[in-house]
């Protein structure tokens, strides 16, 4: 009952080889002016119940984290209770669902990996503009194998650990899910296809002659056509994006994230990190079931 009439909840979400302690818990709900501590799982993850202001309860969970637990590994998010339990997951795929970002991996195997990581970095970060810092990565891929895509997804694309349980969870809940990447669709088709999501969206890479071409097929899926999936799986299912989980690392996942109504940066670049209003720092995907209430 007291978890019904509260306006915010403030979910709290140990590190995976850390330890949420019931010390610090309470602590929250007495600096919250709760009245207890509703736990997810014992020792994993809690709900604190709060009214207020969205921005003055999140500035006081992180005053007392940062304040009196300055090394706790917790993240926590704070959301309205309404809408809590999302109909839509959309999900970026590379260093979010996967561990690994394949431009990068396919540029180990052309010799310029660090030029191209550090060229990702960037880009990701909100340094460069994503079109073009795709086309220049993709341009130094010219003349690679096709059967480097296969080497990379044997060898290098692994799932992000929590990423099969998030995705099954949300299923099994009714939820729909998408996976749109500003990656490409060799390796987006095979991890919709093993995780089950219901839809992706990815860009094309050109093959000829059993070679990249150095060239994207256009149309480029970058940051508006992340925020335009999100807004066209709304209309196809009848939600609004309040009802909506979008996560994501990089600079080109931050407008979906900003529409969503619990967009996370998973641990991402420092731009994405301060501007989007929850973020996970320490934890795996599994912190983004707890976020929605599932035990």
């Amino acid at each position: 009952m007291m978890m019904g009439i509260m306006e915010f909840v403030a979910t709290l979400i140990a590190a995976p080889e850390g330890r949420l302690t019931r010390r610090l818990a309470d602590d929250m709900a007495r600096a919250l002016g709760a009245q207890g501590v509703n736990w997810i799982e014992e020792g994993v993850a809690c709900d604190i119940a709060a009214n207020g202001q969205r921005s003055a309860v999140s500035e006081q969970v992180e005053q007392t984290l940062t304040g009196r637990w300055p090394l706790a590994a917790v993240d926590w998010i704070v959301q309205p209770l309404a809408h809590r339990r999302k109909k839509l997951l959309i999900a970026d795929m590379e260093s979010t669902i996967i561990t690994c970002e394949c431009l990068d991996e396919l540029a180990e195997m052309a010799g310029i990996r660090d030029e191209i990581a550090a060229i990702t970095a960037r880009a990701m970060n909100g340094e460069l503009d994503f079109e073009t810092a795709l086309r220049r990565r993709v341009g130094s891929l010219k003349g690679l194998p096709e059967s480097a895509l296969n080497q990379v997804m044997d060898e290098k694309v692994r799932l992000m650990p929590g990423a099969r349980e998030l995705v099954s969870a949300m299923k099994k809940s009714g939820a729909y899910t998408m996976l749109v990447s500003g990656g490409f669709d060799f390796y987006a088709s095979r991890i919709a296809a093993e995780l089950g999501f219901d839809e992706w969206r990815a860009n094309r890479l050109e093959i000829k002659d059993g070679a990249l071409t150095g060239h994207v097929i256009p149309p480029i899926l970058g940051k508006e056509a992340k925020l335009d999936a999100l807004y066209d799986a709304c209309k196809k299912l009848g939600i609004t994006p309040e009802d909506t989980l979008a996560v994501g690392d990089g600079a080109n996942d931050l407008p979906m994230l900003l529409a969503a109504g619990l967009g996370v940066a998973y641990h991402a670049k420092p731009n994405v990190r301060a501007q989007a209003r929850a973020r996970i720092d320490h934890g795996d995907l599994r912190a983004l079931l707890w976020a929605q209430g599932y035990r």
